[in-house]
């Protein structure tokens, strides 16, 4: 999410294989008459691939999706600003908290490649629409939650409604848009959707301090009610026929999440010492070998297991994880940690935050077209090594901590890093596979990412000694945040080490991303899948 495009000639329908695609990969269609707008199997009447940026259409096509992707984007980063106060109103442990945090990422995690494939299969805007009232309506029942267990459930809705609309959004448009027009329209979506990403820490902030916490989730609802029907009303429906001859892959998504969620348990609750506890763990675990056993069976599986036979697509999968595992409880303690220790206020802690995301927004670009003169090889070493940097000078905010001269030059440091090895990360992972799965691995390394994520605000906690009333004191809070930033710091180090012992050069002429600024710290960009050639 939240990326800006790379112009690229060697795509869409009716090109032969140009500099969009690798030697010996899928090359996409041959030379011959391209197909009318609205033909071929991808298409309803009359509403195929043809819509111009500059028509009325092109621009409620870009509103609904804009509107749609943003409330998932912003509820990823509005709600860690909100941890403390959720905490104290709700009268709950920092196992709440964890789960506040973990619920959403964790159906959105084992279920955003099904969420894609629905949408393929029943309509593109159906499953889009559904997918923004589902999470609309999951987030009044958070923004209503009575208990900490009643917004947990919720917010594994929302997840769930995050999985269908955050695919669905970017299938929009490369569906309804001409093929010319395709980049420019990713390009203004994710331009937009970044802006989202930077204003969501301070808007979530404001919330907090002024109508309250449960306004994060409440202000889902009008953006809602606008998105839906300017859907139904101007974005013309979509969807690929193909995918009627084929079953969905439910066992092998539901086996994917169960794996996530009984270990995720296990780690959260791990200080219980309880019987279930080691149940969960091995069950978590069990249920991740019947994940793989699945998809090898499978004829057309979620996550194909051949797609990891590329070396450079696993080892760059493998640094995602460590990378985004030490974002994910990077952030999710600092909010905590500028609050609880510092005594910042909501607004000031989500303020705080946003250098990483503006720098992102504003350099990636740059640093994947160095990427691609000199090599992923380098930016995924030196990117992870800066930003476990930054991480280290965090060490230096505690009470009282000064902005200028503690905070903003970890920061400072930490986005530096993370524009040095994000957009080259996303583009070495679609340069490893044949241009036709380009949309499979990104959301591969999308939901590994999450997932990474998940585990690390699971863990970290138990690593760190963190009590279920630390974040009640600030001498304790204090205690385990400086115990927690080395151990991220480290995964960082194992990250660049990995990257630079396996990651090579890909072909000079392999697919380049659209997508490769990027504004969203929680995950790596999602890339849209390539459409398929009409007959």
């Amino acid at each position: 999410m939240a990326a800006l495009p790379q112009e690229n000639p060697g795509e869409g329908p009716g090109t032969g294989p140009g500099p969009g695609t690798c030697p010996g990969t899928d090359p996409g269609p041959g030379p011959g008459p391209r197909p009318r707008p609205g033909s071929g199997p991808g298409s309803g009447p009359g509403t195929g691939p043809g819509v111009r940026i500059a028509s009325p259409t092109g621009k409620w096509v870009l509103l609904t999706t804009v509107l749609g992707s943003s409330m998932a984007m912003l509820d990823s980063t509005v709600v860690n600003v909100a941890l403390p106060t959720i905490g104290r109103d709700l009268g709950t442990g920092l196992a709440a908290l964890q789960w506040t945090v973990n619920a959403y990422m964790l159906t959105l995690a084992g279920l955003i490649l099904l969420g894609g494939s629905l949408g393929d299969r029943f309509g593109r805007r159906k499953i889009f629409v559904l997918g923004v009232v589902w999470f609309a309506s999951a987030s009044l029942l958070c923004g209503l939650a009575p208990t900490g267990g009643v917004l947990i459930a919720a917010r594994a809705l929302q997840g769930i409604g995050g999985a269908l609309l955050t695919p669905g959004s970017l299938a929009l448009i490369q569906a309804s848009f001409h093929p010319d027009d395709r980049a420019r329209a990713v390009g203004l979506w994710s331009g937009f959707g970044g802006v989202g990403a930077a204003v969501g820490p301070f808007l979530g902030g404001w919330l907090v301090d002024g109508p309250g916490w449960r306004w994060v989730f409440l202000i889902n609802l009008p953006v809602a009610l606008i998105c839906v029907p300017v859907a139904l009303r101007h974005v013309p429906e979509s969807a690929d026929g193909r995918t009627h001859r084929r079953g969905f892959d439910v066992l092998g998504a539901a086996l994917g999440a169960l794996a996530l969620a009984l270990v995720t348990y296990a780690l959260i609750e791990a200080t219980s010492g309880s019987v279930l506890v080691w149940v969960s763990a091995a069950g978590g675990v069990a249920a991740g070998v019947a994940f793989v056993y699945v998809e090898r069976g499978r004829p057309d599986p979620m996550m194909p297991p051949d797609i990891f036979a590329s070396r450079q697509f696993t080892a760059v999968n493998l640094v995602t994880l460590c990378v985004y595992a030490a974002f994910g409880g990077f952030f999710f303690l600092t909010a905590l940690q500028l609050q609880v220790v510092a005594g910042y206020s909501a607004l000031g802690a989500g303020t705080a935050l946003l250098p990483t995301t503006v720098l992102m927004l504003l350099f990636s670009a740059r640093s994947g077209e160095l990427a691609q003169r000199i090599g992923p090889r380098i930016p995924l070493t030196v990117g992870p090594l800066l930003c476990a940097t930054g991480m280290l000078l965090m060490l230096r905010v505690g009470p009282h901590a000064s902005y200028v001269s503690d905070v903003l030059p970890a920061l400072l440091v930490m986005g530096a890093g993370m524009v040095t090895l994000v957009a080259p990360l996303t583009a070495t992972v679609l340069a490893s596979v044949d241009a036709g799965r380009a949309g499979l691995a990104s959301g591969i390394n999308n939901a590994a990412a999450r997932a990474a994520g998940l585990i690390a605000v699971a863990a970290l906690p138990l690593l760190t000694g963190m009590g279920p009333e630390a974040y009640r004191s600030a001498d304790a809070f204090d205690a385990a945040f400086r115990r927690a930033m080395p151990l991220c710091a480290g995964v960082l180090v194992v990250g660049a080490v990995l990257a630079f012992a396996t990651v090579r050069r890909p072909a000079p002429d392999c697919r380049c991303p659209q997508c490769r600024t990027h504004g969203c710290v929680t995950a790596p960009p999602l890339e849209p899948a390539r459409p398929r050639p009409s007959a």
